[in-house]
């Protein structure tokens, strides 16, 4: 029997349940293949130590494994509460980001004074307090009406749908956080609360400045992004999208979630670009050894829609059954994808180099006809195996690339298995016939598709589909 592996990867949130060097080994075994850094919470030194255990592990099992940098973004959030406070209709509060709590005068981490305008709602504590911008009494304070009853804490956060941040999306926190994030081994930037393009395009210039060779995931949560034109837009800008679906139900409304989910994972399919779905898709094992249906077929919902990677949040970094979460996660994976195709698209819009799209797009087709085992792409950039995902197909995609950190971001990338050799005119035949003594293909011959170029190492020279039987 060949050996089957899931194509829909998991990402997930490392944190104070899995930082354990075993519980890492365990994970990764169990079927991680990437690790977020949520930067709203890690400290850098924190930090430096997650990254080398991630590395230590991944080394150590011979599998390539993506860390993926969460930047916190302008997550406002209040600031320090004497005690809860209770609100009622029609109160008004003052949230002051240079005052201490008193009464209904409430500090908080943002200073939005600049930013908002009267008129313009304000969701507190994930929406659960609804309030209105009713005055701006200074420089550094707005005055809210209370929509509805409810309760206050400290540090909880605060959505502003209408609110145009101006492309001021980078806080000084993100500032520093990206610094260090250039001195680390980092394969993906994940940058929060993105409006336009142009957040995008500030963000690569500073990466570029800093020599960072990391890949940008826009995390799609706000209303400005979801705009006709505007989502289509940050797409093409971007390397790859998250679809933060937490806080997009607050600020735009949890009614549309499931539609922006699947116009951007079309989308991204389409133009080659990651896609990962994101926010409580097994929350309840938090808590629980079991997932609920309802989270069961959220997984296989992205399954079947072509999500590159699912991602884990709370459920790896803090909750009390991480381990049985992924495995969980991967099960549903696995059943998913023998037993359900994924939905097919039309209209491929690949811009970047139509000349590999044509190649990938042969290899896909010739794959499908000879019933190969596997598709083996040799890459420099990862450029080749991505396409090659984009269309979804059927069986394994064996990444061969001489670049450390190429295997890596490959890592997220939809069916790839990617492996770290040098440079050589016969890499993917080579590395088939290893994986063929290893019991990948099963008994028998196995027909595998090869794509390649005449100048092993050179970015952007795939030109060759060979037909290989490995005996």
């Amino acid at each position: 029997m060949a050996i089957v592996f899931k194509r829909t990867k998991i990402l997930a949130t490392i944190g104070p349940a899995t930082e354990d060097p075993q519980m890492i080994e365990e994970l990764i075994t169990s079927g991680v293949n990437g690790f977020r850094l949520n930067f709203s919470h890690a400290q850098h030194d924190v930090a430096t130590e997650w990254i080398k255990l991630i590395r230590a592990a991944s080394e150590k099992i011979g599998k390539p494994v993506a860390i993926l940098q969460d930047l916190q973004g302008p997550k406002i959030r209040l600031g320090m509460l004497n005690d809860d406070v209770a609100v009622k209709t029609g109160d008004e509060l003052t949230l002051d980001y240079e005052a201490e709590h008193n009464g209904l005068t409430l500090p908080f981490q943002y200073n939005l004074a600049s930013k908002v305008k009267v008129g313009e709602p304000v969701y507190i504590f994930d929406g659960k307090v609804r309030t209105t911008v009713i005055e701006i009494p200074s420089e550094t304070a707005i005055k809210l009406r209370v929509e509805n009853d409810g309760t206050l804490m400290s540090k909880k956060g605060i959505n502003l749908p209408d609110t145009d941040f101006g492309g001021d999306i980078l806080t000084p926190k993100d500032l520093k956080d990206i610094e260090y994030g250039l001195t680390q081994d980092i394969d993906y930037v994940a940058l929060s609360f993105v409006q336009s393009p142009e957040d995008i395009h500030n963000l690569r210039q500073i990466l570029v400045a800093g020599g960072s060779k990391a890949q940008i995931v826009a995390k799609i949560e706000t209303k400005p992004a979801i705009q006709d034109g505007v989502l289509e837009k940050i797409v093409k800008a971007t390397d790859g999208v998250m679809v933060a679906r937490g806080d997009l139900a607050v600020e735009a409304g949890a009614e549309i979630v499931p539609i922006v989910q699947r116009r951007l994972i079309e989308m991204c399919r389409k133009r080659g670009k990651l896609c990962v779905v994101a926010t409580q898709m097994m929350a309840s094992m938090v808590d629980s050894p079991e997932p609920t249906r309802a989270e069961v077929s959220d997984v296989a919902t992205a399954v079947i829609q072509g999500a590159d990677s699912v991602m884990l949040s709370d459920e790896t970094a803090m909750g009390k059954y991480p381990l049985e979460t992924v495995k969980a996660m991967k099960k549903v994976i696995l059943y998913t994808q023998e037993n359900a195709a994924v939905n097919s698209i039309q209209d491929y819009d690949v811009e970047a180099n139509s000349k590999l799209d044509a190649i990938c797009t042969a290899a896909v087709k010739l794959a499908t006809q000879l019933d190969a085992d596997a598709i083996i792409a040799e890459t420099k950039s990862g450029a080749a195996a991505a396409m090659v995902a984009t269309h979804r197909p059927n069986l394994p995609i064996i990444s061969v690339t001489s670049e450390q950190k190429t295997a890596q971001q490959l890592g997220l990338s939809y069916a790839n298995r990617s492996y770290v050799r040098p440079d050589s005119d016969e890499a993917g035949y080579d590395l088939a016939h290893e994986l063929k003594d290893q019991g990948l293909f099963g008994d028998g011959p196995a027909t595998v598709i090869v794509i390649s170029g005449r100048q092993p190492g050179i970015v952007g020279t795939t030109n060759t589909i060979k037909v290989r039987v490995i005996e």
